[in-house]
């Protein structure tokens, strides 16, 4: 098992949208392509509060090429993404890692 860490920070002020377009259209849409999400967490005390983290679980490395990029050209994604960007940008910068638990990781 792989799993994925994503870091969002968001232009100033746009976090709420960032969270709203995941909770009303993304999470759909990734359960229409069998993306699995391990968990979501906004950041409390850090660099950026304007930041939300979170974690995919795949297969292998091939799982997630097949499913993220099947996900990434689909109509209503482009669609949703657009609409929800018609007050200006969301992100500000996004990162990615893939992780590989170790052999003593509670999570495998």
């Amino acid at each position: 098992m792989l799993y994925e860490m994503r870091v969002y920070r968001t232009v100033p002020g746009r976090l709420p949208a960032l969270l709203k377009r995941f909770e009303n259209t993304t999470l759909k849409l990734w359960d229409k392509h069998g993306i699995k999400q391990a968990g979501f967490w906004t950041t409390l005390i850090g660099e950026s509060n304007q930041e939300l983290t979170y974690l995919l679980q795949w297969e292998s490395l091939a799982d997630r090429e097949r499913k993220w990029n099947g996900f990434m050209s689909d109509q209503a994604w482009i669609t949703a993404r657009a609409e929800s960007e018609k007050d200006g940008p969301i992100l500000a910068n996004a990162t990615n890692q893939i992780l590989l638990p170790t052999a003593f990781s509670a999570v495998k």
